[in-house]
């Protein structure tokens, strides 16, 4: 664990759970796995603080815990999964494209909550969805189901696991801890739930629509409370199943990208003759990215995506775009060379790419300082003299995108920072800014006039709106950063991840 990524990862729980939060977390990802009065000892709060602490980011999935032998219970923080909050729009956004608005606000309410169960889910979605509508129009709970049970079975959504009931009458001694089991059949299995119903609009009034008190309202709702259907049965977002969609998305892009011209002459729909497709698969098997590989020949072989070479590739693409933006296209062309070539001498860089001897030398020592390229010594005596030693300029694919994911972290962590620093600097500008459009709304829902509201408006004076354009125009401009990092960040670890499972 770098200083880069527990930094980021404090950073992210303040910014989402607050500093009690941050610092148990944050604790547990210096120091491994502790039990609960070690925890409480080491950062110095209260035992009731580091529960409540706990039980957010259990809830979260952000930290798990073990039952040792001697009946022990120890907490440990998953970095990796921390990290991941940074991804949250990104899954959101994701939902949004597949399954529409509905499928957006489930997804980001699971994520918002950690764990829910569907009927929760449910109602909660609905009622979101009907505020957005026009007076009248609301949304049915059986719409909002059937989207949930779509995402359950292309997998974006999953059971969490749960405590199993025990069949004897007498179970003895309660563990100090539960052990939650699932099996892989009932991970995606919906609970048969009839969920009969509309969203419900929220009131400022202090009567709902039948003009019935709040208060005997929620008396009478005490009274006749009604068992919840699936009570017991959690759901999470499936974020491995996003990242494998994210990957899916990044290859076909890259072939779409590289064999443009050719895809676009492709016939809408899937029908497709069998000489056409062989030509296509053809094409794309001997392509030297090797995207696509072909084993067999017997009924017309068989054709196998390499998720390797692919994600090797994007990585190895990544880098170099990282190289020429840095170092200039000059560099860029040395660096595709000795990746092409494998191993090189100063010499031979030199006359490959065509690069007066005193630039190449000085372009190989930048990008061998910034850890882009490495250098390999071949002796060829015992002794390691240097003049009788071969110098030799490699590219270490792996170690490179180490490097450069560590350097994303850090961007990463600047990025929030800055858009912290510049939310902090402008924050009176913005509470005012709030209160005005607060002010507003609740004038514009008891039918104000135009020219009380345009009084209104004008609490905020020229100079201060151009400068919360300006801190909106800065704060997108940071969010997209942080989005478009993530995104190599993402491509950057599949592929370290793949090449470490392949060792």
């Amino acid at each position: 664990m770098t200083q880069a990524e527990i930094k980021l990862c404090s950073l992210l729980l303040q910014e989402h759970f607050g500093e009690i939060v941050e610092k148990i977390g944050v604790h547990l990802i210096r120091t491994g796995s502790q039990p609960l009065r070690v925890i409480a000892h080491d950062t110095g709060t209260s035992l009731d603080q580091v529960k409540k602490a706990l039980c957010v980011l259990i809830q979260h999935n952000l930290v798990i815990y073990q039952v040792h032998k001697r009946g022990v219970v120890e907490y440990e923080a998953q970095c990796s999964r921390v990290l991941r909050m940074l991804r949250y729009p990104r899954y959101i956004y994701t939902a949004k494209t597949l399954y529409s608005d509905t499928g957006e606000l489930i997804v980001e309410e699971l994520l918002l909550n950690g764990k829910m169960t569907m009927s929760a889910v449910v109602k909660k979605v609905a009622d979101r969805l009907t505020e957005t509508m026009e007076d009248g129009k609301t949304m049915d709970y059986a719409e909002v189901s059937n989207t949930f049970m779509r995402l359950a079975d292309t997998h974006f959504v999953q059971r969490c696991p749960w405590v199993p009931a025990t069949e004897n009458s007498d179970p003895g001694p309660l563990p100090p801890a539960p052990i939650l089991v699932i099996s892989e059949k009932d991970m995606y299995l919906v609970p048969k739930l009839s969920l009969i119903g509309k969203g419900k609009r929220r009131r400022s009034s202090d009567e709902d629509a039948t003009g019935e008190p709040k208060a005997k309202r929620s008396k009478h709702s005490t009274d006749n409370k009604e068992p919840i259907p699936d009570d017991g049965i959690y759901w999470q977002a499936n974020l491995d199943r996003f990242h494998q969609h994210f990957r899916d998305q990044a290859i076909v892009s890259a072939v779409a990208n590289r064999m443009d011209q050719i895809f676009r002459s492709l016939p809408v729909g899937y029908n497709i003759s069998k000489q056409v497709l062989d030509q296509y698969l053809t094409l794309l098997a001997d392509d030297p990215l090797e995207f696509v590989g072909k084993s067999g020949d017997s009924g017309g072989g068989m054709y196998v995506i390499n998720l390797h070479k692919a994600l090797g590739s994007l990585a190895t693409a990544t880098l170099e775009s990282v190289v020429q933006e840095r170092f200039g296209s000059r560099c860029a062309r040395i660096f595709r060379l000795v990746l092409q070539k494998k191993h090189l001498e100063q010499k031979q860089v030199e006359d490959f790419a065509m690069i007066p001897a005193k630039e190449a030398k000085d372009m190989l020592y930048k990008m061998l300082s910034g850890n882009f390229i490495s250098l390999q010594e071949i002796p060829k005596t015992p002794d390691h003299a240097p003049s009788r030693t071969f110098y030799l300029y490699t590219v270490n694919i792996l170690s490179a995108a180490r490097m450069l994911l560590h350097r994303c972290y850090k961007s990463i962590a600047n990025l929030i920072e800055r858009r912290q620093f510049e939310t902090k600097e402008n924050k009176r500008l913005l509470e005012k800014s709030q209160r005005v459009e607060a002010i507003i709304a609740s004038m514009q829902a008891t039918g104000a006039e135009e020219a009380q509201l345009q009084e209104i408006e004008e609490m905020i004076t020229a100079p201060e709106r151009q400068q919360l354009e300006t801190l909106k125009r800065n704060v997108n401009k940071l969010d997209a950063s942080e989005i478009q990092v993530d995104e190599t960040i993402f491509l950057l670890e599949s592929y370290i991840e793949s090449t470490m499972k392949r060792q």
